[in-house]
């Protein structure tokens, strides 16, 4: 199902979207990455959490090579990747205008050249349609329409339930890379089942690594990883634990010494060493 706006109404879906530039009032500026990159984002509305700056950390790009981004809100995981890989060719679609409006000016202040799209990645605009890439990443809505804990404000909405389905992200992604190119999403790990299997109609070589809150714990996010016309068998690899153990003090997140690196220091996050 795609959703084309109107005023920023959407009639096929009944999407509300974010159609009016952010005043400077309602946007705060928040230091990612130990400061290496600075973000400006909603007070109210979607917020970029850990899972934008985990999914680029995967992201196994080189200087020159092009990575797309579906659904890039305003920017934090292109930003976050420009800041770690100098030099790549970063490129994002966004639905909401404004967030893409957004997503435009952390790119220009954090010094990275990019493009970033307004539009629905399932109907996207020819000039996207025309490119292919090294590297997709996505951070799809963790839940599906209808489900989950809605969201007062309409941007934070769509950032945790979308119309679009999850293997309608994955065909998109597919489309979109080059031969051998890889795709890498970040999903809640209940919807696992449901991405394996979207991935596996489209690429080869299928990593999961899952990650731990705490050690012991269940996971409850995946990082989902595969090839353009990959053959490799299928890889688990060892799960990894993003918080020390014990609780939080002071409201810092005590991090794992892996992710403070990623988080703090803006280290990559291999799937294997």
């Amino acid at each position: 199902m795609t959703c084309r706006a109107r005023g920023g109404f959407c009639a096929k879906t009944g999407c509300v979207l974010r159609v009016e530039p952010f005043a400077e009032a309602d946007l705060t500026h928040d230091a990612m990455l130990g400061g290496k990159a600075m973000i400006r984002q909603p007070r109210v509305g979607y917020r970029a959490g850990t899972d934008p700056v985990l999914l680029a950390a995967t992201i196994e790009a080189k200087p020159g090579q092009s990575v797309l981004e579906l659904g890039c809100g305003a920017g934090p995981g292109l930003c976050c990747l420009g800041a770690r890989v100098p030099g790549v060719q970063l490129y994002g679609i966004e639905l909401q205008p404004a967030y893409a409006a957004l997503a435009r000016r952390n790119l220009s202040e954090n010094g990275l050249g990019g493009t970033v799209w307004e539009g629905d990645l399932s109907a996207p605009p020819p000039e996207m349609r025309a490119l292919s890439f090294h590297h997709v990443m996505a951070n799809p809505p963790y839940f599906e329409a209808g489900r989950g804990i809605a969201a007062q404000d309409a941007g934070r909405g769509l950032g945790r339930a979308g119309e679009t389905p999850l293997a309608t992200w994955v065909a998109v992604a597919a489309k979109r890379l080059r031969p051998r190119g890889y795709m890498t999403f970040i999903q809640r790990a209940e919807r696992l089942p449901e991405l394996l299997a979207a991935m596996q109609a489209h690429v080869g070589a299928l990593e999961l690594l899952p990650l731990l809150p705490r050690p012991g714990r269940a996971p409850r996010l995946v990082l989902v990883r595969g090839r353009k016309d990959g053959k490799a068998a299928f890889r688990f690899h060892p799960p990894q634990v993003i918080h020390a153990p014990g609780e939080h003090e002071d409201g810092v997140n005590n991090y794992s010494e892996a992710f403070t690196k990623v988080m703090k220091h803006g280290a990559g996050l291999p799937f294997s060493e």
